[in-house]
């Protein structure tokens, strides 16, 4: 059986056509670069040190000491952008006046401001302890604060305090409630007034 040339012809100009079309196809698609994530802070640090630590000096005497996992140098190495942030504090004495602890922190060195970001925790040398998720501490007046809301245990007490905004200073010991500021405690049974 042979095909006539009339039906060559034809299956010719099909394969023929059926090619450039598959070629024409191929040669719209391209190939996207990957795709890269933006710049990290790594990327534009002076300096990058892990498991660093850093003495917190006012007027030339020690008011804690500074550690983190990983701390991102910047601005001549005046400012610190710390992750896993753990820092303790002194009195001007040298006496340890409390720690702190924070997923993330920044620490200005011409202020003297230490802030801490994420589940911060600051537990005073007695065993009181304050949970926020923001806290600064600032060198000169010894003293943290926040806007953010908290939560002061004092399990030696059995009181529990809650608000938003404070000011203390580092060994939870002058404690100041701003807002919406509420408690809670066990009272024994006998210290109660009889009716």
């Amino acid at each position: 059986m042979t095909l006539s040339s009339r039906a060559q012809r034809g299956i010719c100009s099909w394969l023929l056509a059926s090619t450039a079309v598959a070629l024409l196809a191929s040669c719209g698609k391209t190939t996207k670069p990957p795709v890269v994530g933006e710049p990290s802070i790594a990327d534009t640090a002076d300096q990058v040190i892990f498991d660093g630590r850093s003495l917190m000096t006012e007027s030339g005497v020690k008011r804690g000491q500074l550690f983190a996992d990983t701390i991102f140098v910047f601005n001549d190495q005046t400012h610190f952008v710390l992750r896993r942030v753990r820092a303790v504090f002194n009195t001007e004495t040298g006496l340890q006046n409390g720690t702190l602890r924070g997923d993330r922190g920044t620490y200005d060195l011409r202020s003297g401001i230490l802030e801490g970001f994420g589940n911060v925790v600051v537990t005073s040398t007695d065993g009181k302890k304050l949970e926020s998720p923001h806290l600064k501490y600032v060198q000169r007046a010894n003293a943290i604060s926040s806007d953010s809301a908290f939560t002061l245990t004092d399990s030696i007490a059995s009181r529990t305090q809650r608000g938003i905004g404070f000011t203390s200073d580092p060994n939870l010991n002058s404690f100041k409630c701003f807002r919406a500021c509420s408690g809670s405690a066990l009272v024994p049974l006998g210290e109660l007034a009889k009716p």
